[in-house]
């Protein structure tokens, strides 16, 4: 698509126009996404191998979007306070149009076991990788929004292979990583009520189809909810969960932020940076999961405008906000300009947009409390609170939120997408967590 863009990097509009001329049928065709499609016929143990090759007129037709996107005018303000800023959404479009190659994520997915198998009547796509060495400890590892299997690539190897990445092989992991309904190359459901209960029932159910007796569980975002989940159900085999994004927020202060009230008096530094951070959230950024929690099927201009939808998914915690902003001025960070649009280009791909937006309505109708408030989990927890998290979960909140808390590490380094941004960090936190629960070998 670079002949789309002219010396000066603009988009030129009469190539643009002549692209736009491509059949609408054959460019929806081109955008539809069926897993079973790509999926070999099912074994006895209904787990069939899975493997993903985007069209080649998918692709043209995501050039084409891109380099025809009709742009707003630019931000009156100098910072992000109305949201992402036009020059940082520019410079995504134009590497996104210009010199980004799916084909190189696709290939790093593809040399992965991945697998589809039915659970409660939906088809669950998931990595599937086996240590080499004996008494792996299996983990299941779930991810959230806006992120997806791409956030856990990175953590494959270390997990699986410790001894080629620093560690022993006590410190081996068999790694289980499932898309959740509705995201990626899971499919999508077709009726209300898929909430975090109902995936953490087919964790569990997935675990045993494996094989696995005795497991831990980890996740951020919504994975952190489906694993507390897990961690109520109590599932045979289940023996702790990790998070990276804690509901640790006590009762009272919860109240309080709720009804945006000064924070209480005796908060210590820790409490004080939470309160913070929560406080600057529930007043300026949590209107993406409004909208979501509320009106999900509103959001057809994400399915149409892979621009409008990048720029929805960029903008969902400040701190990564500005962490992908940094990364498309070229500054080196955590995360690369192809992590940012390997994760956004699935999405595209999978046409999961709105699907995905919907798991926020269906968690909205049964939720009894605030996403971050602590669910009463009284089961081996352990905590890993990055610093750029939407709120670094201080000890004292942890202590109270999971009576039997198996380990607490605060990170100097580190955000929301924890095992993406810093997989060194992430893999150290899981290690140690986990270490006092293997069986010796």
């Amino acid at each position: 698509m670079t002949k789309n863009i002219n010396e000066s990097g603009r988009f030129d509009r009469r190539q643009i126009l002549e692209a736009a001329a491509v059949s609408a049928v054959a460019l929806s065709a081109a955008n539809v996404f069926l897993p079973q499609q790509a999926a070999a016929a099912a074994p006895g143990n209904g787990i069939r191998p899975f493997h993903f090759k985007a069209r080649e007129e998918q692709l043209a037709d995501l050039r084409r979007r891109v380099a025809a996107t009709r742009w707003p005018e630019r931000e009156t303000v100098g910072d992000t306070s109305q949201g992402v800023r036009l020059a940082t959404m520019q410079k995504v479009a134009n590497y996104w149009a210009r010199d980004y190659d799916w084909r190189k994520v696709e290939a790093r997915m593809n040399a992965l076991p991945q697998f589809i198998t039915e659970i409660d009547g939906i088809d669950i796509h998931f990595i599937h990788v086996k240590s080499k060495h004996a008494n792996a400890l299996p983990v299941i590892i779930t991810h959230g929004w806006p992120g997806s299997i791409i956030e856990q690539l990175k953590i494959i190897g270390p997990l699986t292979d410790p001894t080629a990445h620093g560690g022993t092989a006590a410190d081996a992991f068999d790694v289980v990583i499932p898309s959740l309904p509705g995201h990626g190359f899971s499919a999508k459901v077709s009726e209300p009520g898929w909430t975090v209960v109902r995936v953490a029932q087919a964790w569990a159910t997935l675990m045993q189809r494996l094989g696995y007796t005795r497991y831990v569980a980890q996740g951020g975002d919504h994975g952190n909810a489906v694993s507390e989940i897990m961690a109520l159900q109590k599932p045979a085999g289940l023996l702790a969960i990790h998070t990276n994004m804690a509901a640790t927020v006590p009762p009272d202060i919860s109240k309080r932020l709720t009804a945006r009230e000064p924070a209480p008096a005796g908060l210590n530094s820790e409490e004080q940076k939470a309160w913070d951070q929560l406080d600057d959230f529930f007043r300026n950024g949590v209107g993406y999961a409004i909208e979501m929690n509320t009106r999900p099927q509103t959001l057809y201009a994400l399915e149409d405008s892979p621009v409008g939808h990048a720029a929805w998914m960029i903008d969902h915690d400040i701190r990564s906000h500005h962490l992908i902003a940094r990364v498309f001025d070229g500054e080196s960070e955590g995360l690369t300009r192809d992590d940012v649009l390997d994760n956004i280009t699935l999405y595209w791909l999978t046409n999961t947009a709105v699907s995905a937006a919907r798991f926020f309505w269906d968690n909205a109708q049964v939720a009894k409390g605030g996403f971050f408030d602590a669910r009463g989990v009284d089961f081996p927890v352990a905590v890993s609170a990055f610093p750029d998290e939407i709120y670094q979960a201080p000890q004292s909140w942890a202590q109270r939120a999971y009576p039997q808390l198996i380990h607490y590490s605060r990170l100097e380094k580190g955000g929301h997408f924890a095992a993406w941004e810093q997989p060194a960090l992430f893999t150290t936190e899981l290690r140690t967590a986990f270490r006092s629960l293997r069986q010796p070998a």
